[in-house]
C-alpha cells in the first residue's frame, strides 16, 4: 500500500480525492457567501456559529491538511511529468476538446490560486478565526462581523479586480480538475467524459459565479 501511493497512479489518486474534498469546501464557502448577499445579519450568525468551536477548528485543520497534500502531490507530479515528457505536465491522452490549455497549465493556475489564497487568508481568516483565537483587539471590525469585512474589502476597486482575476484562475483549475478527478477514479470511457466535462463546466461556473456575485454586489452597494 505504501508503494502504491508512491506510484504515479497513487499520486494521481491522492490528487483526485483531495481535489474533490476541496471542491466540496468551495461549494460550502460559496453558499455562505450567498447568505451574505441576502442578509449580512444572517451571514454574521453563521460566522458566529462557526467561530472557533471545536468542529470549525477541526474542519480548518482537515482542510489545511487536504490542501497541503494536494499542493505537495501536484508539485511532485509536475516535476515527474516534466522530466518524463519535457514541458507536458499531464497525460493529455483522451482529453475532451477545449480543456487542453488548462490541462497543460494546471500548475501555473494552481500557483496563481495559491497566491490568491494567501491574500484571502490575510484579508479574512486572519481578521476572523485567527483574531478570535489569538484574542486580538483593536481591529476595525469584530471577528464575527464577516459582513462588515466583506463590505470593507470589496468597496475597494483594486481588491475587486484582484479577486475576479483569482476567480478566473480558480475556474480554469477547477473546471479541469473536476472531471479529471472522476477520470482518475474510473469514469474514463468515451460516454462519460463528455458528460463529466459538461457537468464540470456548469458546476464550476455556478460556484465561481457565486463568489464573483458576492464581490460585485458588495462593490456596487458600498456606501
Amino acid at each position: 500500500m505504501k508503494g502504491f501511493f508512491k506510484s504515479s497512479i497513487g499520486k494521481k489518486l491522492v490528487m483526485s480525492i483531495t481535489g474533490l474534498f476541496l471542491i466540496l469546501f468551495l461549494l460550502f464557502h460559496m453558499s455562505m457567501n450567498i447568505v451574505a448577499i441576502i442578509s449580512g445579519e444572517a451571514y454574521n450568525k453563521v460566522c458566529e456559529f462557526l467561530g472557533t468551536n471545536w468542529y470549525a477548528l477541526a474542519g480548518t485543520a482537515v482542510l489545511a491538511l487536504g490542501f497541503l497534500f494536494h499542493l505537495v502531490y501536484a508539485t511532485i507530479l509536475t516535476i515527474q511529468n516534466r522530466k518524463a515528457r519535457g514541458n507536458d505536465r499531464y497525460d493529455n491522452q483522451n482529453l475532451p476538446a477545449g480543456v487542453e490549455w488548462s490541462s497543460k497549465n494546471m500548475f501555473v493556475l494552481g500557483a496563481i490560486v495559491f497566491v490568491g489564497l494567501i491574500l484571502h487568508l490575510s484579508h479574512f481568516w486572519s481578521k476572523m478565526m485567527f483574531a478570535e483565537l489569538a484574542g486580538c483587539e483593536g481591529l476595525q471590525f469584530g471577528a464575527t462581523d464577516g459582513a462588515a469585512w466583506i463590505n470593507y474589502y470589496f468597496s475597494q476597486w483594486y481588491n475587486v479586480v484582484i479577486y475576479l482575476v483569482w476567480f478566473v484562475a480558480i475556474w480554469f483549475h477547477l473546471n479541469h480538475g473536476f472531471w479529471s478527478a472522476f477520470h482518475t477514479l474510473g469514469a474514463s470511457n468515451s460516454k462519460w467524459i463528455p458528460r463529466l466535462k459538461c457537468i464540470s463546466t456548469w458546476f464550476t461556473s455556478i460556484v465561481m459565479g457565486g463568489f464573483a456575485l458576492t464581490v460585485l454586489v458588495a462593490f456596487f452597494t458600498a456606501k
